[in-house]
């Protein structure tokens, strides 16, 4: 089987743009695959977080993968700052890395655009995401486009460091989500769903009540023309709406535009919120169920210990190919 790896930053609730875009698909990874999936706490801190906070969404993020799915008797979960071999490993890849390449990286220009210094950290964040997935022997990578140049560089530097020293790394593929899973913001169509988001009806988290839910999709977004049909250009509202009818409830597009042929904005609206709602009611249940518990923490610790185990015969043969250490 191939190894699967990816990591979900604790930063807020998950949404549904996060569930339909990557964990929905995590969890079916996992049937035919060895996946390691980890809460990337180390990766929040780039941006200013308050302790506190950041251990509860640390927690929150774990409750939801066991939540929508995701078996730790098949892939290992665990929390990223719980195996030192990622930061370990980000220094070596760091001092292999070369400043102009990580400053051609979009989401750094998009994040310290119009700033006059910008957090190393978000400067070396690549950096960290290659030491995350080089440091499993990962076969694939499960990302949006968004992120293709940051697979792009984790690639480079491990055929870098496999060219200049003995084979050390595997080199990658990334994984790239399904467009038809793209979920848009409610409230403006042409942007992602967001947790950052000021508007909270431009979003719909997993652990909304229905009254919000029922809000949030009513006040949607979607155009004058009243007609249900699959259009992003024209129509991007609309078709945000089906896509995210369509994944939920396991319906093409197709059917669901004959299935409204005629009818208006307000009966489909109305049989989304009763699709969604009902889609996301047992997430919830479980996440309540397992949030608190002790099975929970069991579960991270042992993920940390098997994810260890991986991560130490990596550092060992990085060592031994750099040079570093006396193996004691």
């Amino acid at each position: 089987m191939k190894r699967v790896f990816s990591g979900v930053q604790p930063t807020g609730n998950i949404h549904l743009g996060n569930y339909l875009g990557a964990l929905k698909q995590f969890v079916e990874l996992q049937d035919d695959n060895e996946c390691i999936y980890c809460i990337v706490d180390m990766h929040a801190i780039t941006v200013p977080q308050d302790p506190k906070t950041l251990r509860e969404h640390t927690l929150d993020v774990a409750a939801l993968y066991l939540a929508v799915g995701i078996d730790p008797k098949k892939s290992i979960v665990f929390v990223q700052s719980d195996v030192s071999g990622h930061a370990e490993l980000s220094w070596v890849l760091t001092c292999n890395s070369y400043t102009g390449e990580l400053s051609r990286m979009t989401q750094f220009k998009d994040k310290s655009k119009n700033k006059e210094s910008a957090p190393t950290g978000l400067f070396t964040y690549p950096i960290l995401m290659a030491a995350d997935i080089l440091l499993y022997d990962t076969d694939v990578v499960p990302v949006g486009n968004d992120q293709k140049q940051h697979i792009e560089i984790c690639r480079d530097l491990a055929t870098r460091i496999n060219n200049k020293y003995e084979k050390t790394f595997v080199i990658p593929d990334g994984r790239f989500l399904k467009e038809g899973a793209r979920i848009m913001a409610l409230d403006d169509p042409t942007k992602k769903m967001s947790k950052s988001a000021e508007n909270i009806h431009s979003r719909i988290s997993l652990l909304d009540e229905p009254s919000k839910i029922k809000k949030s999709i009513m006040k949607a977004t979607t155009d004058s023309e009243g007609i249900i049909r699959f259009d992003v250009e024209n129509k991007p509202g609309i078709s945000n709406l089906l896509n995210i009818y369509s994944v939920l409830a396991d319906k093409s597009v197709e059917k669901l535009e004959a299935q409204y042929a005629g009818k208006g904005y307000g009966d489909f609206k109305k049989d989304l919120v009763e699709v969604t709602v009902e889609a996301l009611a047992p997430i919830k249940a479980r996440y309540e169920e397992i949030r608190h518990s002790d099975e929970l923490m069991d579960i991270l610790k042992e993920g940390a210990q098997r994810a260890d185990a991986i991560a130490q015969k990596t550092m060992a043969r990085v060592k031994k190919n750099f040079g570093l250490g006396l193996g004691r």
